[in-house]
């Protein structure tokens, strides 16, 4: 396996540099196609014209923008030049963007004309897809250019994580942290064959791993700019992917699509990693019917901890269906229970080159290490007598809705906002599309004539889409257990008890008419 020192520049040159790398499918007049050498040179054009913008070594530039080629460019280009790279998940609240983008410091924006209102109004930007002298073609500086080599532990990128601690926190991502990342995915594998489905955004680590585990492995790319369920079977067939990355709610949305699966073709398909989220039995023999064969890989990681914690069994031992697979025989995985270091069922803590250096200028926050330098998951996990791992739950009250982190107390802040509310508590529920998703319990003023529906209309104002209690319910006080902390489980059973109440007078109604 060749060296490779920057995480910006993945491409092999002594491969065929003609080789199709990039289908674009987000232009409307039709797919724009790339070469190894194309893309090359617009990465290094990017990083020439980063440079020429005054912007220095460790300096940050951030990248608001559903996925499309000029993303993949900036990102590369970026690395290339030492500068680090920020993509920012433009479903956040504009205010969310604004601190995000201000909080690591960026120079400059990088944005497509959809997001770019949202970016500040204090820094440059550049647009992509746009002419004139703020379109991204206009920005780039054609020439070759040498990648910096960097220093041992040096920031390639952040990326930025909702969680109980309020604000968005910046994982901080080295070089070399990725390069392995790449490198043991690539192990004792020739991957060039493959065209990888990327939907997923580019925000996250599931899109961003995959692309530059392809351009390293000198695979295709066919990339939408963001996930329907008839564009991604479309894209499927057209295009002959062999190789699909999702989360669950994804796969779930698309073979539940009539219209969609009426003229599916999934033969070429070879491989269907899911991860982000639960995989549930009904779904996995939904899959085994709609793609014969493709290898179905139930997949684990963290933006802290990378992509590569499981893997094959290595006596090749069958993986049972809902498992994560055997620990990567490059990680070191534990799983803990108070003092017991070495359960059977119990918190994840796990160590490799792949873990985040720490989290961006939070002092506030007690960094996620034990004491003998394990990343301490807050997943819970057990394991069977064959060493593989199945996925418990959070530590905390985090649920995850359609490939998004839910925290509740984040819910319940934004909720208990509204003047008419004292009290709220957000629980989830099972769905057989999102996984999970939420709702809300609220105590209300004395006298407060709010409704379910203005609820409703107030959490989608001012918070994320995904983030909104899908039922709200009113009572007189909140349960509390022997704590004096909110009885959530009593909570979840009395969510899970209205459902079925409110769901079985819909069937009966509709038999009724």
């Amino acid at each position: 396996m060749r060296e490779i020192r920057n995480l910006g520049d993945l491409n092999d040159r002594s491969r065929d540099q003609d080789k199709l790398a990039l289908i674009d499918l987000g232009d409307e007049s039709g797919p724009r196609k790339y070469t190894f050498s194309q893309l090359d040179r617009m990465a290094n054009g990017a990083a020439r014209g980063l440079l020429a913008r005054g912007l220095k070594r460790g300096d940050r530039i951030a990248i608001l923008s559903a996925n499309r080629t000029e993303f993949l460019a900036a990102y590369y280009g970026a690395m290339r030049a030492g500068i680090v790279a920020v993509p920012v998940n433009f479903k956040f609240l504009r205010e969310t963007i604004h601190y995000i983008i201000r909080d690591c410091g960026a120079s400059l924006v990088f944005c497509d004309a959809e997001r770019e209102d949202n970016c500040p109004g204090e820094l440059p930007t550049v647009v992509f897809g746009s002419g004139g002298a703020k379109g991204f073609d206009a920005f780039l500086d054609t020439g070759s250019f040498e990648s910096i080599v960097p220093a041992p532990d040096e920031a390639a990128m952040y990326l930025y994580t909702s969680g109980s601690t309020g604000k968005p926190k910046g994982v901080v991502l080295s070089h070399q942290s990725h390069i392995w990342v790449v490198q043991a995915r690539m192990a004792g594998q020739d991957l060039s064959h493959h065209r990888f489905l990327i939907a997923a955004p580019l925000y996250h680590m599931n899109a961003l791993a995959l692309s530059k585990l392809a351009c390293a492995a000198h695979a295709s790319i066919v990339m939408l700019p963001q996930f329907t369920a008839r564009a991604y079977v479309e894209a499927i067939g057209e295009y002959r992917c062999t190789s699909l990355t999702a989360v669950p709610p994804m796969i779930a949305m698309m073979l539940s699509d009539a219209n969609a699966m009426a003229h599916a073709d999934f033969a070429s398909v070879e491989f269907l990693r899911m991860g982000s989220a639960p995989v549930s039995p009904s779904l996995l023999r939904s899959i085994g019917k709609a793609m014969p064969n493709a290898t179905v890989n139930n997949a684990y990681g963290t933006t802290e901890g990378g992509p590569v914690v499981f893997g094959p069994h290595p006596q090749g031992i069958k993986q049972p269906e809902l498992s994560v697979g055997h620990p990567h025989p490059l990680v070191h995985v534990r799983l803990v229970n108070g003092e017991n270091l070495d359960a059977d069922q119990g918190v994840l803590q796990l160590k490799c080159p792949a873990v985040m250096t720490g989290y961006l200028g939070r002092p506030d926050i007690r960094p996620p290490f034990s004491g003998d330098g394990f990343y301490i998951t807050g997943d819970v996990f057990r394991r069977d007598e064959h060493g593989f791992h199945f996925f418990v739950g959070r530590v905390d009250d985090m649920f995850v809705s359609g490939g998004e982190n839910i925290y509740p107390g984040e819910v319940e802040k934004m909720l208990e906002s509204h003047p008419s509310i004292v009290q709220a508590c957000v629980v989830p529920i099972d769905d057989d599309i999102k996984g999970q998703k939420p709702v809300a319990f609220c105590v209300l003023r004395a006298g407060s004539p709010l409704i379910e529906a203005e609820v409703k209309q107030y959490a989608l104002a001012k918070a994320p889409p995904y983030q909104h209690p899908r039922f709200v319910w009113f009572l007189d006080k909140l349960p509390l257990a022997s704590t004096n902390k909110v009885d959530r489980d009593a909570l979840k059973a009395r969510a899970h008890q209205y459902v079925n109440v409110q769901q079985g007078a819909s069937m009966s109604s509709m038999s009724n008419d």
